[in-house]
């Protein structure tokens, strides 16, 4: 599993191509809750979007964009709707989705970044917390090749948890079930009481969980963080979160996730509302992203619209 070292503080986002519609610049990948993953000299973007699964968009250069089709069918699932926030690693030579479906998570398994992904077992949190609902899981691997999922249960409006996982990558740890934290700002709740889309990142021995907060509906959709020196917390959150707000004149931007490019950058991926007046679709917006003094803070807000190539790939 690739492991990320996240070095925040300028989100330097530049615009390479741009289209016109309704008066705004928008993305033409229609992906929410954008994952970028790069194998090879391909990047491989996933998200959500597609009613039968889990479907990607190839790319060389993070802005054209050709559609590759469904990474995940339906079929090769246990379930039927609701193919939500998946992300992709590549580990002993396969690779693993981690994604939700029917507000239940799940992970797959394929050969191949375009799948097909397979279903592997059943629910992932099943002897965690039964038949509970949950969104959302991001993985992380530190240093000592432990692995922790990320994820959202909704014991308190939307909140995060924790746990750690056996080396298969799959299964979680007995007695390792963690709360990480709940909406506690104003800026998390002016729309439902929202914090999700947790992504891990870590910084010269410091941990940031990184979320999104508000309702994904809201024009002010955004991303926080918070800081521990353990990977299972306890948490303090950033006293000047958002950091990630109605970026470049965009509305509801959040549930991001990190990745490293060709050239080495850290970036960021997020998604976008249509426009101030539609949420629908949504779309993927790409950042540049660095570390100051341990700190996060958007420096620049010009954004990179990646355009698509509407043959299949």
């Amino acid at each position: 599993m690739k492991q990320f070292w996240i070095i925040l503080t300028t989100l330097t986002l530049f615009v390479v191509s741009a289209t016109v519609c309704r008066a705004q610049r928008v993305s033409e990948v229609p992906l929410a809750d954008p994952y970028i993953l790069l194998d090879g000299d391909t990047y491989y973007a996933y998200g959500t979007g597609a009613k039968e699964g889990i479907e990607y968009y190839t790319s060389k250069d993070l802005q054209t964009w050709q559609r590759g089709g469904l990474a995940l069918h339906k079929d090769n699932t246990t379930e039927q709707q609701w193919f939500w926030a998946p992300e992709v690693y590549h580990r002993n030579g396969q690779y693993y989705m981690y994604y939700s479906a029917n507000e239940h998570l799940y992970v797959a398994v394929a050969d191949s970044p375009r799948g097909p992904f397979k279903q592997v077992g059943g629910r992932m949190m099943k002897s965690l917390i039964g038949d509970e609902k949950c969104i959302d899981s991001s993985v992380f691997q530190d240093e000592d090749g432990r692995l922790y999922c990320f994820f959202v249960r909704f014991t308190d409006g939307n909140c995060i948890w924790a746990c750690e996982l056996e080396s298969d990558g799959i299964t979680p740890k007995q007695g390792t079930l963690t709360y990480c934290f709940s909406v506690s700002a104003p800026w998390e709740e002016k729309l439902g009481r929202v914090n999700e889309g947790p992504f891990m990142v870590k910084h010269k021995g410091t941990y940031y969980l990184t979320y999104s907060g508000n309702d994904f509906r809201s024009h002010d959709y955004g991303v926080g963080y918070a800081t521990s020196q353990s990977p299972m917390g306890p948490w303090t959150k950033f006293k000047y979160n958002p950091i990630v707000q109605r970026v470049d004149g965009l509305y509801g931007t959040g549930h991001h996730s990190f990745f490293t490019d060709k050239d080495g950058k850290m970036r960021i991926v997020f998604h976008a509302h249509y426009s101030v007046s539609e949420v629908y679709p949504r779309g993927m917006y790409i950042g540049t992203m660095k570390f100051s003094r341990g700190k996060m803070k958007i420096l620049g807000q010009k954004l990179l619209y990646p355009n698509q190539n509407a043959q299949n790939d």
